[in-house]
């Protein structure tokens, strides 16, 4: 089964420095329909103002995976962590027993990042944090594992929670393949470009969710994805 997401119809947060668009239920977007997918429970694909950002703010018992798209983004937090990550590169936190931590945008460019909220499969772990610096060659038109729970998974983030994250970048013209099971399901997000996946025409910003079938994604132009994959909802 398939269900085609079109951006101009999910939440959305307009502020000064700040343009959000809301995967699912956040801050001033309230939809009980739309609170979650699976263990999916927040995707925001923010856009952040040069010289702004999210002050410092706490976070308890919750997977946090950042996945920047363009510009630098700079992360400080109470375990002592200060990092800047650019286009392509994730940083994750376990947030478990509570942590603080802040996110800007210290350039003078706009910044573009993903903030992934992933339900962890118990509370009360100890925080932690990390980030990977991935080559862009090894997301070309091949599914590069970015985090996981899984000990089977070549992935180097790993996270507390049954669920596999891929990024890709798919060249104009080509086609790739990705397998869910019976008892899967995935959530698509085409962060950048146009691609066909079965009837379905998605672009920039759109995205689709995927429950027990595989998928064939047809790239119209280069196409840079992002995908969830994690056990089936009951």
């Amino acid at each position: 089964m398939l269900r085609y997401l079109e951006n101009k119809n999910m939440g959305r947060g307009k502020y000064p420095w700040l343009d959000a668009i809301y995967h699912f239920s956040f801050a001033n977007y309230y939809n009980p329909d739309n609170i979650q997918f699976g263990i999916l429970r927040v995707v925001n694909d923010d856009l952040i103002s040069p010289e702004t950002g999210f002050d410092t703010h706490p976070h308890k018992n919750m997977e946090i995976i950042t996945y920047v798209v363009d510009g630098a983004i700079t992360h400080v937090d109470s375990m002592k962590n200060k990092r800047t990550l650019t286009r392509g590169q994730v940083q994750y936190m376990s947030a478990g027993t509570g942590v603080l931590h802040s996110e800007h945008n210290l350039g003078k460019e706009m910044l573009r990042s993903l903030q992934i909220w992933i339900l962890p499969d118990k509370d009360g772990y100890e925080p932690n944090y990390g980030d990977y610096q991935f080559d862009w060659a090894d997301r070309e038109n091949k599914w590069m594992p970015i985090a996981t729970g899984s000990d089977a998974s070549t992935a180097p983030i790993r996270i507390h929670a049954d669920m596999n994250v891929y990024a890709t970048e798919v060249l104009k013209g080509t086609k790739i393949e990705f397998k869910v099971a019976a008892n899967r399901q995935a959530y698509l997000i085409l962060i950048e470009g146009e691609a066909q996946i079965d009837e379905y025409t998605l672009f920039s910003r759109d995205a689709i969710e995927i429950v027990g079938q595989d998928i064939i994604v047809n790239a119209k132009e280069t196409s840079h994805m992002i995908v969830f994959e994690m056990k089936k909802e009951n």
